[in-house]
C-alpha cells in the first residue's frame, strides 16, 4: 500500500518507470521506423564486420554491394555485434538499440545524484536519443561506457570500471577518456592492473571467431583507417561537427588541428592541479561533464549523432554547476536544446539547416560555450568538499 500511495505522491516527470518506458519506446520506435523501411545502412556496416571477420576479409574496406561507406570500429566490434548479426535485420537493429538505450539509461541512473537531477538529464537527452537510434549509432553505448567507468570508480569497483574503459577504447577510441577519472580512484594500482588485464583479454577476444594473425593485422589496419578518416573528415558536411569543425569551417584555413587541440587540452587538464578539489563530489561530476563534452568537441569524427554524448554532459553540468541556475546558465542550456538537439528537425527551415548550421558545424556551438563555461568554473570556483547529501541522495558509497 505504501508503494502504491508513493507512486501518486511522486511528480510524474521524475518517475523512473515512466522515464524507462519512454526511453524504451524511443529505442523500439526509432529502430522499427528505420528497419521496416529498409533504411539502416549503419547497421549493415555493423553486421558486415562479423561476417567479414569470419571470412578473413578486411574490416575496413569498401563493400558497395553490401552497404555505402565503410566500417571504422575496432576489430573487437566484429565479436560484439555477432549476436545481433545472426538474427533477422529488424530484430537485430531493435535488440542492439534497446541494449544501447538501456545501458545509457542505467548509467545515468547510476550517477550519485538525486532523482530530480537524473530525471532532468534523461528528459533533456530524449530527443537526441531518438536521433542516435534512428541513425543506428553506437555513440549511445559510448556515452554509457564513459559514465559507467566514472560511477564504478566512485563505488570503488575499479575492476569493472576498467572493463568499460578497455571495451569502449577497443571498439571506438572515444572510450579511452575514461582514464580521465584515474586520479579520483582510491585504488589506482588496481585500476591500472585491471585496465591492462581487460585490454589484453579484449584485444585477443576476436580471435574466437578468426585467427591471431588476422586480428593483429586488423588492429594495424584500424590505426591506418583512423588516420585516413581524420583527413577525410576535416571539411566534410556531415563530419567534424565539433569545436574543431567550427574553427576550420568558419575560417576556411589550412592548418594543423593541434593549434586548437593543444590549448583545449591545457584548459581541460588545468583543473586537475586543484588537488584539494578532488575531494568534492561536485568537482568530480563536473570533470565527468567536461569529459563527455570534450571528447565530442575535439574530435574530427564527431557527427550529429555524437551529441548524445555531449548533450548528456551539458545536462549534467546544468544540474551540478557551482554557479547555480543563473540567467546565463539557463540561457546556455536552452540554447543547447534548441540549436544542438533540435537543429536536425523541421523546426529549423531547410535553408537555415543547409545554409548555415551544417556548413559551419553550428550544432557544436552551444556545447562549446557550455564547455568553456564549465572549464572556467573548474578553474575558478570553490567546490564543496566531501559527499554533499544534495547530490548523494539514494547513493551509498562502498565502505
Amino acid at each position: 500500500m505504501n508503494r502504491f500511495s508513493s507512486f501518486f505522491r511522486k511528480p510524474l516527470w521524475r518517475d523512473n518507470r515512466l522515464l524507462l518506458a519512454l526511453w524504451l519506446a524511443v529505442a523500439v520506435a526509432g529502430s522499427l521506423i528505420k528497419g521496416l523501411r529498409g533504411s539502416y545502412n549503419n547497421y549493415l556496416i555493423f553486421k558486415g564486420t562479423f561476417f567479414h571477420a569470419l571470412d578473413g576479409l578486411t574490416l575496413f574496406g569498401s563493400y558497395p554491394a553490401e552497404y555505402a561507406d565503410s566500417n571504422h570500429y575496432g576489430p573487437l566490434f566484429s565479436l560484439f555485434i555477432a549476436p545481433f548479426a545472426l538474427v533477422p535485420d529488424v530484430v537485430g537493429i531493435t535488440a542492439l538499440m534497446v541494449l544501447c538505450t538501456l545501458a545509457l539509461y542505467f548509467s545515468v541512473r547510476s550517477l550519485p545524484l538525486d532523482d530530480g537531477k537524473k530525471a532532468f538529464v534523461l528528459w533533456f537527452t530524449l530527443n537526441e536519443l531518438f536521433t542516435a537510434v534512428a541513425m543506428q549509432q553506437l555513440n549511445i553505448l559510448v556515452a554509457a561506457g564513459i559514465i559507467l567507468s566514472f560511477s564504478l570508480i566512485e563505488r570503488e569497483r575499479d575492476f569493472w570500471a576498467a572493463f568499460f574503459i578497455a571495451l569502449m577504447t577497443l571498439v571506438k577510441l572515444y572510450g579511452i577518456v575514461g582514464l580521465a577519472f584515474f586520479f579520483f580512484s582510491r585504488h589506482k594500482m588496481r585500476l591500472v592492473l585491471s585496465v591492462l588485464f581487460w585490454g589484453v583479454a579484449l584485444f585477443v577476444a576476436p580471435m574466437a571467431i578468426s585467427s591471431p594473425g588476422y586480428v593483429v593485422s586488423q588492429y594495424a589496419a584500424w590505426i591506418a583507417d583512423i588516420g585516413s578518416k581524420n583527413g577525410d573528415n576535416l571539411m566534410s558536411l556531415y563530419q567534424n561537427i565539433s569545436l574543431l569543425g567550427i574553427v576550420r569551417k568558419v575560417s576556411g584555413g589550412t592548418y594543423s588541428d593541434l593549434w586548437v587541440i593543444i590549448p583545449g587540452l591545457v584548459l581541460f587538464a588545468g583543473p586537475y592541479f586543484r588537488v584539494s578539489a578532488w575531494r568534492s563530489l561536485s568537482f568530480r561530476l563536473s570533470m565527468l561533464a567536461s569529459v563527455l563534452l570534450f571528447v565530442v568537441l575535439f574530435s574530427t569524427g564527431s557527427e550529429s549523432s555524437s551529441y548524445i554524448i555531449a548533450l548528456t554532459g551539458a545536462a549534467l553540468w546544468w544540474t551540478i554547476t557551482p554557479t547555480g541556475h543563473t540567467p546565463l546558465n539557463n540561457a546556455l542550456i536552452i540554447f543547447a536544446f534548441v540549436l544542438t538537439s533540435l537543429s536536425p528537425t523541421d523546426i529549423f527551415p531547410r535553408a537555415i539547416r543547409e545554409g548555415y548550421i551544417l556548413p559551419y558545424a553550428l550544432k557544436a556551438l552551444p556545447c562549446a560555450l557550455i564547455w568553456l563555461k564549465l572549464t572556467w568554473e573548474m578553474w575558478r570556483c570553490r567546490y564543496e568538499s566531501g559527499h554533499s547529501s544534495a547530490y548523494l541522495q539514494g547513493f551509498t558509497p562502498v565502505p
